[in-house]
């Protein structure tokens, strides 16, 4: 099933650079244009939805499930968009009971990627983890699903306040997003899960809530955004907007805003209208998610969870869900004059279409009312008589399928009249909008009910073997072609039961750069008429664009994303560059089906998987790593580069550096015998005259006369459709004034998400980073210290067996580090978090140092508050709420508002050693070069080093 994937006019349209047809395909096409012509219409009336990016769709879109679903979605133009602010904050019960259950049009819309989030599937943060996150919301779509499109804003981490992500992303430009998205997909009804108040707790999650409300009248006003008009886009006007009903608890006239963890007056706004009200907001809509769809065999709760679940880089996977009853209730805020119910009318507020106070007309008759000039009345009546919601006999699908071709057929005819109409502009937009809905929808009916099949993917071999008692296998190839590569392509279709369906033609069409040449082999099918096979010799354009984000920005600290190309704003990835289609005619229409061109990579454990084919430059270039400061003792700063070509290749490297400094050697040569890495080429860069700034050391490749200076690598997980980063080869780095004791020796258990352990070599220090079998067993008195990673007592639960050898480690006279945990977590004396960790998310706030003298702030380096200078994103989270008396706290900060936050920084001395907990997030500075988290982490790492000169340390300095 292809849930509708329209390619919007000047949006994914403007993308399609190229189509090669050739021999008897050209002829097939021809001889279907003039048979299609000679029914009244001509075949660019017939539009092409969005190839499937989706190689093996899941159970629930097979067979006699995704039949139903396809048929119900006929009688119904009721559509939905809802509007959240990250990945998992959706409400995917309800998405999934509105698409699978009520065949309704649904789409979310997404205003960040969630790059300020965790991940506990790896080391990735920042804009690799807002790739991550949107693959993974992908999945979970398919689950719900909901066609998905992206805001421009970028999660810049946790913000309390509305005001605050307001301030940090514009308003206009969140208005901008939702305006447009909602002009696109032209959404009768627009929900959120949020409200935009304080119940909301995140500020990124008040924004979605207020801007979900504000779009509700917005699009509907030309005066608004009027450049988003120009290309034939028309307003539109929602017909009611609701939010779920908060989940965060009112008592005694007051809610919880967990954001904060305080209470305040009830009290929440109608950005609609403008008014304010007390208490509770009602639940003007409750609707049941949890029984079991019968064609579907789970209830949509069940569903959704596991979709919920696919975004593992938060929560590591999600547990099943139960059968049994599920509610999710919904406030209305406003409704449009033409759908308001009529007054005293009384309906079960179970449906967000038809209650007590809506009443929208969701039937397919609605889109002919008032234009009999478009579609003869006698017509009106019989076009959408057909919407079987039970099971579909297979006996009946072909009978039914001819009477859904009748049905295709009249729709064809509307959409000719309609775009032929002399109606106005925005009348026509909005019918020629559904009827090419309905088109999909038809399309995929009849894909269904034919049981019509295609998949396309690169192979090696110019031969269709004969598939065996397993079935035909499908060749492993790389991923990624370059520009002038030559590649096949095989594209195979299937039918089962029928050959009413007659297969016309198969063709590719390419999306980046020139059209990309095609030409289609002498293949030899076997003798079934329900199977073909085709392969083409396909040769990639010379300006073939690689496949990467559209949407970049320069730095982390810039809350927002530059487009460069605006016109895939909203979508979620540019499009990949080849797409195979077949039409099949059936009593005279055609039927197309449509699917992004397959690579199969082999996963160990996985086995093979399918992934889009990609465009890669031939030779890219990368560091090694991305940031370092510059040695301690003066000494040459080793840069690390790695060659990656896609074939053999050979050419020089060189750096680009700051003026006076030299690297050694000058320039290095590598040599590729075919596609990989070459093995890191060393450079020795010597600094000169170095102060405090920073710097960069950029990386360039040359080969065959042209310049590289550009690297990619492929993000994700096993399980997770990966994607290309884009990043210049180059290296940050600075002087920073700060000092280590010589010779440690550094334990480090790792995290998630967790660059620590380079920071510390960048510093000088020899790292270890311990498995479960140090753990476990090892001789922990190797070691000076021994450093617990972010979030590593949830992901690693060797970590709790170990504690009591870690705290023998300690009595002994080591030091361990302890860095933000997610959880309350074993400790040599008690501590505990509160019922919601407490962060400080204001990099700014002002750090107080409470205990001056203390050694750990002393030595050796003296740290004060200007070391919490320029730090990016947040001061920390997961503070201490309670602690045992051996512990000493050294510092306090607070959000404006916050009670003062004293667990953030805590010392104890248990026997000979020490222990730390520390809360600041240092593993988000010290990636960034920021001088003041390297001084703290240095003083960390030499506690209880040098007990002599601390007793000589004066306190460090107030400002």
């Amino acid at each position: 099933m292809i849930f509708s994937k329209r390619v919007q006019s000047g949006v994914a349209g403007a993308a399609l650079t190229g189509l090669m047809l050739v021999g008897a395909l050209r002829l097939s096409a021809q001889d279907t244009a003039q048979k299609l012509a000679s029914q009244g219409y001509k075949l660019e009336q017939v539009p092409l939805a969005e190839a499937s990016e989706i190689a093996l769709p899941l159970p629930e879109d097979r067979g006699a499930a995704a039949l139903v679903q396809a048929l119900k979605r006929l009688g119904s133009t009721a559509s939905v968009m809802v509007i959240v602010a990250h990945p998992d904050d959706e409400d995917g019960a309800l998405l999934t009971y509105l698409s699978r259950g009520m065949g309704v049009r649904t789409i979310l819309l997404t205003l960040t990627r969630g790059e300020g989030g965790q991940n506990a599937m790896g080391e990735d943060i920042y804009d690799a983890l807002g790739l991550i996150r949107t693959n993974e919301l992908l999945k979970a779509s398919e689950y719900y699903g909901a066609k998905q499109l992206w805001g421009t804003e970028a999660d810049f981490g946790f913000s309390k306040t509305q005001e605050e992500s307001f301030a940090k992303w514009g308003h206009d430009r969140v208005l901008y997003d939702t305006v447009l998205a909602v002009r696109r997909e032209r959404p009768q009804v627009i929900l959120s899960t949020f409200v935009g108040g304080i119940t909301d707790g995140h500020g990124h999650h008040q924004v979605s809530g207020e801007i979900a409300q504000e779009v509700f009248k917005a699009a509907g006003d030309p005066a608004i955004f009027p450049d988003q008009l120009k290309d034939g886009l028309q307003p539109w006007q929602p017909l009611a907007v609701y939010s779920m009903v908060p989940f965060a608890p009112i008592k005694d006239g007051k809610m919880f805003d967990y954001a904060t963890g305080k209470w305040a007056p009830a009290r929440f706004k109608n950005y609609v209208t403008g008014e304010w009200s007390e208490g509770a907001l009602s639940a003007d809509v409750t609707i049941q998610v949890g029984s079991i769809v019968p064609v579907l065999g789970r209830s949509p709760v069940q569903i959704a969870r596991e979709g919920w679940g696919q975004q593992k880089s938060q929560y590591g996977g999600a547990n099943p869900a139960l059968s049994g009853p599920a509610t999710t209730s919904y406030h209305l805020w406003a409704v449009a004059p033409e759908a308001a119910a009529k007054p005293g009318t009384f309906l079960p507020n179970g449906d967000l279409f038809l209650n007590s106070k809506v009443n929208i007309n969701t039937s397919s008759a609605v889109l002919y009312q008032g234009t009999a000039s478009v579609v003869p009345q006698e017509q009106q009546k019989e076009i959408w008589a057909l919407a079987p919601v039970g099971h579909v006999s297979r006996n009946h699908e072909l009978d039914l399928a001819h009477k859904l071709a009748s049905i295709y057929r009249q729709t064809l005819e509307a959409r000719k009249n309609a775009a032929n109409s002399n109606l106005d502009a925005q009348t026509k937009v909005s019918i020629l909008f559904e009827l090419d809905t309905k088109i999909d929808e038809i399309q995929d009916a009849l894909k269904e009910l034919l049981n019509l099949d295609l998949i396309a993917f690169t192979t090696k071999s110019e031969k269709v073997e004969a598939s065996g008692p397993r079935g035909a296998g499908v060749d492993e190839t790389p991923r990624s072609v370059s520009t002038g590569e030559d590649i096949r392509v095989r594209i195979h279709t299937a039918q089962t039961w029928w050959t009413d369906a007659k297969l016309s033609r198969v063709w590719l069409e390419s999306r980046s750069g020139d059209p990309w040449k095609a030409e289609k082999l002498p293949v030899e099918n076997n003798a079934s008429v329900l199977v073909a096979d085709s392969i083409f010799r396909v040769h990639v354009a010379d300006n073939a664009e690689p496949t990467q984000p559209y949407f970049t920005r320069p730095n982390i600290e810039q809350p927002y994303y530059d487009l460069t190309h605006p016109e895939w704003r909203l979508r979620s990835f540019a499009p990949y560059p080849l797409e195979a289609w077949a039409e099949f005619i059936f009593d005279g229409l055609p039927i197309r089906v449509g699917q992004v061109v397959q690579t199969l990579q082999r996963v160990p454990g996985v086995g093979g998987v399918y992934e889009p084919l990609v465009v890669t430059p031939a030779i890219g270039v990368r560091m090694e790593t991305e940031s370092r400061i510059l040695p301690l003792d003066g000494s040459a700063l080793p840069v690390r580069v790695t060659v990656h070509t896609q074939a053999a290749a050979e050419g020089t490297v060189s750096l680009e550096l700051p003026t006076g400094w030299s690297s050694q050697p000058a320039e290095a040569r590598f040599h590729t015998m075919g596609a990989g890495d070459t093995e890191p080429l060393i450079f020795y860069v010597k600094p000169k005259d170095a102060d405090a700034g920073a710097y960069a050391i950029n990386a360039i490749a040359r080969s065959g006369g042209r310049n590289y200076r550009t690297g990619w690598r492929s993000v994700g997980y096993t399980g997770l459709r990966p994607y290309n980063q884009y990043k210049p080869a180059q290296l940050k780095t600075r002087k920073v004034d700060v000092k280590l004791a010589p010779g440690l020796r550094i334990g480090y258990v790792m995290g998630t998400g967790d660059l620590v352990p380079e920071a510390i070599k960048g510093l000088g220090g020899s790292v270890h980073l311990f498995s479960a079998v140090d753990l476990a067993a090892g001789d922990l008195s190797a070691w000076n210290v021994i450093v617990i990673g972010i979030r590593a007592y949830s992901t690693h639960p060797e970590l709790a067996t170990a504690q009591p050898r870690l705290e023998e480690f300690v009595h002994r006279g080591g030091t361990l580090i302890v860095q933000y945990q997610t959880g309350n977590f074993p400790a040599p004396f008690p501590l505990a978090m509160g019922r919601m960790a407490e962060r400080v998310a204001d990099e700014t706030a002002p750090v107080k140092l409470l205990d001056p003298v203390n050694p750990l702030l002393n030595w050796p380096n003296a740290i004060t508050a200007a070391d919490f200078d320029g730090w990016v994103e947040e001061r920390g989270h997961s503070f201490l709420d309670s602690w045992d008396a051996h512990y000493t706290a050294l510092t306090e900060t607070a959000d404006p508002g916050q009670d003062a936050q004293r667990g953030g920084l805590l010392v104890a001395h248990p026997g000979k050693g020490t222990y730390i907990y520390v809360a600041y997030a240092l593993y988000r500075q010290l990636p960034e070069l920021v001088p003041g988290a390297y001084r703290l982490l240095a003083n960390l790492l030499c506690a209880g080093q040098d007990d002599a000169a601390h007793g000589e340390q004066t306190p460090a300095p107030q400002p």
